[in-house]
C-alpha cells in the first residue's frame, strides 16, 4: 500500500481508540486523494491505439473513483525518463507507462522510488532482461522490482485468429504483414499470425517486414504495396500508424485488411471498406483495471495477462463484413479459439 492507503487505515483506528476513551474528537483531517499519472509514449497522444486508450481507460476509472489524475506526452523516446520524474515529483502515487520502450526508464524509477507504483504497459522483466540475470523473479525483493506491475497482452493469441481468418480469405494464397518495431509485442503479433494461416492451410505464402518505427505510415504503405504487388491480398498492419500505411495500401488496391491493437472500424475509418477485422488489445479495460485495483489496495507486482480465455484480447467483430466471410471461415476461427484456450502453446508464440 502507498502512504496515503495507510493514511486511512491510521485515521479509522485513531478516531476508533479516541471515541472509546471518551474524548473529543475534532473534523477528521480529509483523506489525501491519490494521484494517479500516466506517461505516453513518443508515438502520437492521438495514436488511435496504445497512447490513445491507455490514456482513456486510466483517466476514465480515475474520474468515477474520485482520483487525482495527470499526464504526460513524451515528444522522443530520450524523454521517458525525465517525464517519469516530472510525475514523481508531482507526487503521483500510481504511474502507467505505456510500450515497451519505457522499460529501462519505468525499471530505473521503480528502484529509486519504492513507495511510487509503477504499471507498465506491453513490457514485462525477466531475469536478464530488465533485472540481473542472478535473480529467479524480477519481481521478487532480490529482483528489486516489487513495485512493478506489467500489463502484458497474448498477442500471439489473438495474431493466430487473424493469421486463420486471413488464410481463409484469401484467394492468392499469399498474405502479409506490415510490421513495427522487433520486439516481443510485435514478434508475438506476426508469429501468431502467419502460425494461424498454416495451420489453417498449410501452403499459404506469408510475407513479413519489420521496419524500425512505429510513426511512418509512407514507408508502411510502400511495404505494403511491395507485398500486393507479390499477389498478397490480405495484408495485417502490425506497428501503430506504420501498420496502418500497410492498411491504406491495401484499401487503395481493393484487398483486404485487418487492423490492430484496437478496432480500427472506429479509429480509421479511411479503410473500413477493406477492414475485415482487427486482433484487438483491450488496452482501455487494462489500464483501467489497474487504477481500480491500486485504488483498492489490489494492485500486486507481476505480470498481469490479458488472454483470450480471459477476454482481454479477441478478433474485433467483422462489421460491414459480417455478411461477406463465409461461414466456414467463421467456424475456423471459432474453433481456433477454442483449441487455444484449451491449449494455448498451440500458437508457437509462447
Amino acid at each position: 500500500m502507498s502512504n496515503k492507503q495507510h493514511f486511512h487505515v491510521f485515521l479509522i483506528v485513531v478516531l476508533s481508540f479516541l471515541t472509546a476513551c471518551g474524548g473529543t474528537v475534532s473534523e477528521p483531517t480529509p483523506e489525501p486523494k491519490l494521484k494517479v499519472g500516466v506517461v505516453l509514449n513518443s508515438v502520437n497522444e492521438n495514436d488511435k491505439s496504445f497512447n490513445e486508450y491507455t490514456l482513456k481507460g486510466a483517466q476514465e476509472v480515475a474520474e468515477e473513483m474520485g482520483l487525482e489524475f495527470t499526464y504526460v506526452a513524451s515528444a522522443a523516446a530520450e524523454d521517458y525518463g525525465q517525464n517519469i520524474q516530472t510525475l514523481i515529483t508531482e507526487g503521483n502515487d500510481l504511474i502507467i507507462t505505456v510500450g515497451f520502450l519505457f522499460g529501462d526508464a519505468t525499471a530505473k524509477a521503480a528502484r529509486k522510488n519504492p513507495n511510487v507504483h509503477f504499471a507498465i504497459v506491453g513490457n514485462a522483466y525477466f531475469p536478464g532482461f530488465g533485472c540481473a540475470d542472478t535473480v529467479s523473479d524480477c519481481y521478487s525483493v532480490e529482483g528489486g522490482l516489487t513495485n512493478v506491475t506489467s500489463l502484458m497482452f497474448a498477442e500471439d493469441e489473438v495474431g493466430y485468429l487473424a493469421g486463420v481468418l486471413a488464410a481463409c480469405m484469401s484467394e492468392t494464397g499469399t498474405i502479409a504483414s506490415v510490421a513495427g518495431m522487433e520486439i516481443p509485442p510485435v514478434i508475438g503479433f506476426v508469429t501468431g499470425y502467419q502460425n494461424g494461416a498454416k495451420q489453417f492451410n498449410p501452403d499459404i505464402v506469408t510475407f513479413n517486414k519489420h521496419i524500425p518505427d512505429f510513426d511512418d505510415p509512407d514507408t508502411g504503405k510502400v511495404i505494403g504495396q511491395d507485398f500486393i504487388s507479390q499477389n498478397a491480398d490480405v495484408i495485417f498492419g502490425v506497428g501503430g500508424n506504420t501498420g496502418n500505411g500497410g492498411l491504406l495500401a491495401a484499401k487503395e488496391a481493393g484487398h483486404m485488411a485487418i487492423g490492430v491493437d484496437v478496432d480500427q472500424y472506429f479509429t480509421y475509418p479511411e479503410v473500413r471498406e477493406v477492414l475485415i477485422s482487427s486482433a484487438s488489445k483491450k488496452v482501455d479495460i487494462a489500464s483501467g483495471n489497474a487504477v481500480r485495483k491500486f485504488a483498492n489496495g489490489e494492485l500486486n507486482a507481476g505480470i498481469e495477462l490479458a488472454t483470450l480465455k480471459s477476454g482481454g484480447v479477441g478478433l474485433a467483430p467483422y462489421h460491414d463484413w459480417e455478411d461477406k466471410i463465409p461461414q466456414n471461415c467463421k467456424d475456423a476461427v471459432k474453433s481456433a479459439e477454442d483449441a487455444i484456450i484449451a491449449d494455448s502453446t498451440i500458437t508457437g508464440g509462447k
